[in-house]
């Protein structure tokens, strides 16, 4: 029997730890001087390591913001899959809603997703990451709220699950501009507000 390979481990570790180590600093760079005036000098800079080191992970910078979205899109597939193996999938979604628009609400990483999307706007291949991410949040979500309406009893159609999701969708998204206009709003209430607003949208007629 062939023994685990510990230094193949401890390289897979170190990076993995180096991807991350320029992902925190390219996000710090996207944030301060957006996506156009963040260069590789500056990430790299930022990361404590050489540009050819961050070449050695990533072709360009598009290629990190693939590896930035591929990470939320992996915590929200983390947490789809959490609510539906909750014993009350409606409670677990209302009651982790808090912390959807905690995430939202906050400034850096706001300001960050906005950026994202700002550049998707101006970039083809970004637009592409940003939709094709988009399309599988909207699928797991769809999937959720079905199982959420059938076991209410609801017999709904798959257009109108897809409404259902996009409004789900504009509420938390618009967060991100709010908090970034409203500094100051009450995020506790604004939670609370949200959750209600949700309650409210699985309730709707079929």
């Amino acid at each position: 029997m062939k023994l685990p390979d510990a230094s193949a481990s401890t390289d897979a570790s170190r990076a993995t730890a180096r991807r991350q180590q320029i992902l925190h600093a390219a996000a710090q760079c996207f944030r301060e001087h957006g996506f156009h005036g963040a260069s590789i000098a500056q990430i790299s800079k930022t990361a404590g390591m050489s540009p050819g080191h961050i070449y050695h992970y990533f072709d360009n910078k598009e290629a990190i913001i693939a590896a930035i979205v591929a990470q939320d899109l992996e915590s929200l597939l983390t947490l789809t899959a959490e609510l539906r193996a909750a014993c009350n999938v409606r409670a677990a979604l209302i009651e982790r809603a808090a912390e959807g628009v905690a995430d939202q609400l906050d400034p850096a990483g706001a300001a960050l997703k906005l950026e994202i999307v700002a550049e998707a706007a101006r970039n083809p291949r970004v637009a592409q990451i940003v939709r094709e991410a988009d399309a599988t949040c909207r699928r797991e979500l769809a999937i959720t709220i079905g199982e959420i309406r059938r076991a209410a009893g609801h017999q709904d159609t798959p257009a109108a699950i897809e409404h259902m999701v996009e409004v789900l969708a504009s509420l938390f998204e618009g967060l991100l501009v709010r908090t970034i206009r409203n500094p100051g709003l009450d995020r506790a209430r604004v939670a609370q507000r949200i959750q209600i607003a949700i309650d409210d949208l699985l309730d709707q007629p079929d």
